[in-house]
C-alpha cells in the first residue's frame, strides 16, 4: 500500500458519528483499514490515538490521528480531492454549509437523544423541541433548495446529506420504537423529500446496517436509558 493511501479507520457500526466517517471515505472512494472497536473493551490504538476522549470515531492518515467526526470530514474533503466535494469552495457558500452542520451536529441530535431516552413530561418537552428545530432546518435547507430537492447521487452528496443521513435516515425505524411521527411530510416536506432522496442512494443503502439490527439497538439504548433513570 502507498504512503498516501495508508488510513486506518476505527468505529462502530452503533456510533452514528463513526457512520458520518465511513460515509464520507466511500462517497470519496478512499481506500481504508476498518477497525471495529468494542467500546466496552477499547483497544490500545484508539486511547493511544484519542487520548483526550477515547471515542471513535478517529481516522489516522500516514499515522497521523484526527478524531472528532466533523473535523475528520473536513480533513478528508480538504486532503483527498477525489469523488464529491462535501464542502462548498466557495467562502460565503462553506460558512453557510459549516452552520446548518454545526446546528444538526449540536442542536438535534442532542434533542433527538433527549427523545430517545426519556418519557413522560421531560420526552414530551424534548419531541416539541425536535420539532421545532426540524421547522428551522426546514426553512434554513430553502436556501440550498429553493424550487425543490434534486436527485441526491453519489457526487452531489455533501457534509449535509451525511449529517442528516446518519442521524434521521433510519427515522422510520426510530418512529416505530418510539411511537411517535419525527418526520411529518406536510410540517416538514423538504426535509421528507430529502431523506427520501437521500435514502435510495446505493452507497447509502449497502452502508446501512440491517433493519432488524437498527430495530435491536434503538429498543435496547432506549430500554438501558429508561431503566437507569427509574433506578
Amino acid at each position: 500500500m502507498e504512503e498516501a493511501n495508508n488510513v486506518r479507520f476505527h468505529g462502530t457500526w452503533r456510533s452514528p458519528y463513526a457512520k458520518r466517517v465511513e460515509l464520507a471515505l466511500k462517497l470519496k472512494g478512499i481506500a481504508f483499514e476498518y477497525v471495529e472497536e468494542d467500546l466496552n473493551n477499547k483497544s490500545p490504538s484508539l486511547i493511544k490515538f484519542n487520548p483526550v476522549y477515547k471515542k471513535v470515531p478517529v481516522l489516522v492518515h500516514n499515522g497521523k490521528p484526527i478524531a472528532e467526526s466533523l473535523c475528520i470530514i473536513e480533513y478528508i474533503d480538504e486532503t483527498w480531492k477525489i469523488g464529491p466535494q462535501l464542502l462548498p469552495q466557495d467562502p460565503y457558500r462553506r460558512a453557510k454549509v459549516r452552520f446548518w452542520a454545526s446546528f444538526i451536529h449540536h442542536q438535534l441530535y442532542e434533542t433527538m437523544l433527549t427523545v430517545m431516552k426519556t418519557a413522560g413530561e421531560a420526552q414530551e418537552k424534548a419531541i416539541n423541541q425536535v420539532s421545532e428545530k426540524l421547522q428551522v432546518l426546514e426553512e434554513g435547507m430553502q436556501e440550498f433548495y429553493p424550487n425543490e430537492v434534486p436527485s441526491i447521487t453519489t457526487q452531489n452528496m455533501g457534509i449535509l446529506e451525511i449529517l442528516i443521513c446518519c442521524l434521521l435516515g433510519p427515522y422510520k425505524l426510530q418512529e416505530q420504537v418510539l411511537g411517535i411521527q419525527i418526520i411529518n411530510p406536510e410540517r416538514t416536506p423538504l426535509i421528507f423529500s430529502w431523506l427520501t432522496a437521500i435514502n435510495q442512494v446505493p452507497l447509502v443503502k449497502e452502508s446501512a446496517p440491517a433493519e432488524e439490527k437498527t430495530l435491536a439497538l434503538l429498543k435496547f439504548v432506549r430500554d438501558i436509558a429508561l431503566k437507569s433513570s427509574s433506578a
